[in-house]
């Protein structure tokens, strides 16, 4: 015979959210009253012949110019494209741009006239006239204090050492910077602090073997502590059982 446990009102579960609907939001039959409503439409039935008869209108069957708009025709320009007219030689032709030569016209009201080149032949040289060449010629150098109408500038020259008696003879035999020693900036400024760099001291070994970190079990000092902590696992408990209230006495 099975035993028969009693029921838990917390066993109980109520239905899940799937079992709520909420009201629709299309149409307009059963709509949210929370929600706005959106316009309906409805198809109406097909008329009767009589009445197309009396009424006989064509359909959709005009074509209207894409150009033609709601304010008018559109006005955008347009071109075409046609054959060249014959020219007649009775009609007046007009001259072009290039036939017009404003240079060729006379001073009027004393105008500053452009100058004007022309090219001739090359004229006949006698063979007993001395004729130099092209290259005969020679523009004078910009190096120096001899161009006629360049500005110099001023000019140096290195002449050579005198043996004795000269400006670059050292007759007194004075020392040069070189020979003097430059003062040490610490004998008459602060000194400033001077460190070195010594080499590293050798600590004194000997043949005993020290532990390492993994050779220590703090976890199982009782030096301060009678034991280290313990952890279990129990049994799981019902959610429903009741706590224990335990009253108290003063």
């Amino acid at each position: 015979m099975e035993k028969k446990y009693p029921l838990i009102a917390g066993r109980e579960k109520g239905p899940g959210p799937g079992r709520y609907g909420l009201p629709p939001t299309i149409g307009f039959m059963g709509h949210d009253f929370t929600m706005q409503t959106s316009p309906a439409y409805s198809f109406h039935g097909r008329m009767s012949d009589t009445m197309y008869r009396v009424d006989s209108s064509p359909g959709p069957q005009y074509h209207i110019d894409a150009k033609m708009t709601r304010f008018g025709r559109d006005g955008t320009p347009a071109y075409s494209m046609l054959g060249r007219v014959k020219t007649q030689q009775k009609l007046f032709q007009t001259p072009g741009p290039g036939a017009y030569s404003p240079e060729k016209t006379p001073t009027f009201n004393l105008q500053r006239r452009p100058p004007s080149y022309t090219m001739g032949s090359r004229s006949q040289y006698r063979s007993v006239d001395a004729v130099p060449a092209p290259n005969k010629y020679s523009l004078p150098p910009l190096m120096g204090p001899q161009v006629p109408n360049k500005q110099a500038s001023a000019s140096y020259t290195m002449s050579g050492s005198y043996s004795a008696g000269g400006p670059s003879v050292d007759l007194a035999q004075t020392p040069g910077p070189c020979r003097y020693n430059s003062t040490d900036p610490s004998v008459y400024l602060p000194r400033k602090p001077a460190f070195s760099m010594l080499g590293r001291h050798g600590f004194p070994r000997d043949a005993t073997e020290k532990p390492g970190p993994g050779t220590y079990h703090p976890e199982k000092v009782t030096a301060n502590k009678a034991r280290a902590p313990a952890y279990s696992l129990g049994v799981r408990h019902s959610e429903f059982v009741t706590p224990l209230v335990v009253n108290v006495s003063d």
